[in-house]
Parts: C-alpha cells; structure tokens; sequence
C-alpha cells in the first residue's frame, strides 16, 4: 500500500468508527477517538473496566497519525515559531533580540515547571488528554505506515469487526411507487482464500454469492455487490423472499462449486513439489544413515535418529504440495430481485 492507499483506508476507519476528526490533510489526521475505537486500538483494559464498574463518562485519547512521514515533516518544518528563529549578533536587533532571549529563558522555566508536573500526573494517572495541555505535546503521534504497528491494529479491528455484514440494497430514487413492495432475496456471500503452498506459495481470492431462495451460485459476488449501494437499514416498501435454502445448505454449495473450479486447474507445480520432496529426503537419508549406523552406543544412535526424523517432517512441510481454502469474511446481502 502507498500513502495514498494508506490514508484512503485510515479515512474510511475513523468514519466507520465515528471518531473525531479534529484537523486533516492529505498527509495526517488529529483525531479524538470514539469509545469504540479507544477500546480497539489503546490497549487501556484496566481504564474501561473502571469506566463500565463506575459508569463514568469515558474520556477517550487524541492521536496525531501521519499517513505521509515526508509530507508532514516538511510542511512542520516551514512552519517553526518565532523563538526558534535564530537572530545574528550584532545586528540592529540584538538588544531587541536579548530582552527576547532573556524573556524566552524565563517562560522555558516556566514551561520546565509545568512539563515536570505533568510528568509526575502522567506517572500517577497515566495518559493525560491533550486538552489539559494547550501545547498540544501531549497527544501521541503515530506513523501510519505499510507494516507498522497501529496501522496493523486498525487492519485487525477492522477485520473482526468487517467479517461478518447483514445489509440491504438501497432501491433508486422515485424508481418504484409508494403504494407497491419490492421483493428481495436474501444472498450468502462468502469470499475465500484459495493457497496453494509447497516451497513456494500462491494465494488467490475466490467471492461466491448464493441465493438462499432458488439456490443459485455465482462467482465474483464481491464485484456485484461493490456496484451496489448498501444500508443496513431496512428500506421501505420492501418484502423479503422467504429462503428456501439453510445456511448449511448454502455453504456446501459453496463447496462443491470450488472443488469443482480446483479440479479443473493444472496441477504440474504439485508434481515438481513432489520430485524436490525426494530429493530433499533422499539428500538427508544419504547424510543421516551413515551417522546411525557408526554411532558409538544405543544413546548416540537414538539422538540422531531423533534427529532425522525431525529434519524430515521439516523437509515433508516445506516441499509437500497441499491446496487451503478458508473463509476471509462473509455476509447476508438482500438485493433487488429474485434470483
């Protein structure tokens, strides 16, 4: 994922999410988590259950995440206040300039003071909201990268929450009358994670809807249902088909319609997995069996006997050819129509 990628996604989280969004660029956000996220993504366990035990009002963290390190740095550093400008000696501003010094000196004192107290508080209760620093040094700052570690958490959070959706299709506009009822079927979309691994890996992404109506299957749901409007809500004049199918009933079609697709593909890969297999253990018997039979008691000879049989289960999952499939997440889609 690029940066635009990366903030397109951190976007459409903190909108999901219905966090705060307190000032944006294309290259950061200053966000005041919602509840739901601060319990996702802090890792406060022993602060929210005080907030369930005493039904206190929840005071939720602010983040700066930077989705574009370079960006953000650059656009910081022609923004520098007026006491980091530094002013030459002997110009005909150095007296001004002293008394500012002198002045600066004086409100970095101050300002030690008050960064020492909030340190010994932050000790006591832990993370202190910005708002009770107007500097704004108190708000955590995150780079939102491919790989780093809170855009994971946000990967996670958004997969435990995202695998499983009930939603409907929005009917256009004026395109039916109020006085009549559209029927809708109700449609189990399942996308699938296909690996084929042997000591190589190969992963494709397989999306099947099937309508627990008629029993219909059909492949790339995932595009049918991405040109859609969808709600979660329940729009008016509607009725929904009854189902004809059970979701166990469903799922085996599923199953029987990807087992048909993998049957029909060319399979050479596994065979020449299977030929570097032999190699590999034959390679490790060649170097193993000499060292069995010389060993020089029943102990030595166990350990390395032990030994080989451990290389060659290592060997067996490295080299041996297997097809997976598993569920990435799924949903209930009730859409226009029957089917």
């Amino acid at each position: 994922m690029n940066e635009k990628q990366v903030h397109k996604f951190v976007q459409r989280y903190l909108e999901a999410t219905q966090c705060q969004v307190l000032e944006k660029s294309p290259c950061h956000f200053t966000v005041k988590l919602s509840p739901d996220a601060d319990r996702e993504l802090t890792n406060r366990p022993y602060y929210w259950s005080f907030v369930d035990r005493t039904n206190a009002a929840p005071e939720t963290m602010t983040y700066l995440l930077v989705t574009d390190r370079e960006k953000y740095d650059a656009g910081q550093a022609g923004m520098l206040p007026a006491q980091q400008r530094v002013s030459l000696p002997g110009s005909a501003g150095a007296g001004a300039a002293a008394a500012a010094n002198a002045a600066g000196s004086a409100a970095s004192a101050g300002t030690s003071q008050a960064a020492a107290a909030d340190a010994a508080l932050g000790r006591s209760l832990g993370f202190v909201h910005g708002s009770l620093n107007q500097t704004g040094l108190r708000i955590p700052r995150e780079e939102m990268y491919f790989g780093s570690r809170k855009l994971d958490q946000l990967f996670g959070a958004a997969k435990s929450k995202g695998s499983y959706v009930f939603l409907f299709q929005e009917p256009e506009r004026g395109a039916a009358s109020p006085y009549s009822s559209t029927p809708y079927t109700a449609w189990l979309g399942i996308n699938m994670r296909v690996e084929f691994a042997c000591d190589r890996k190969r992963e494709e992404i397989h999306s099947f809807g099937i309508s627990l109506a008629t029993g219909h299957c059909i492949e790339q749901f995932h595009d049918r249902a991405s040109r859609l409007r969808l709600t979660p809500r329940l729009p008016a004049n509607i009725h929904l088909a009854k189902n004809g199918l059970s979701f166990n009933k469903a799922l085996s079609i599923m199953e029987q319609a990807l087992e048909r697709k993998l049957k029909s593909y060319d399979y050479q890969w596994a065979d020449a997995a299977t030929e570097r297999l032999e190699e590999e253990l034959e390679r490790i018997r060649l170097y193993y069996e000499p060292l069995i039979e010389h060993a020089a008691d029943d102990e030595q000879k166990q350990s390395v006997r032990d030994q080989y049989e451990q290389r060659k289960a290592e060997i067996r999952w490295q080299y041996e050819p297997r097809v997976t499939a598993s569920a990435i997440n799924c949903g209930i889609f009730h859409l226009e129509g029957i089917e």
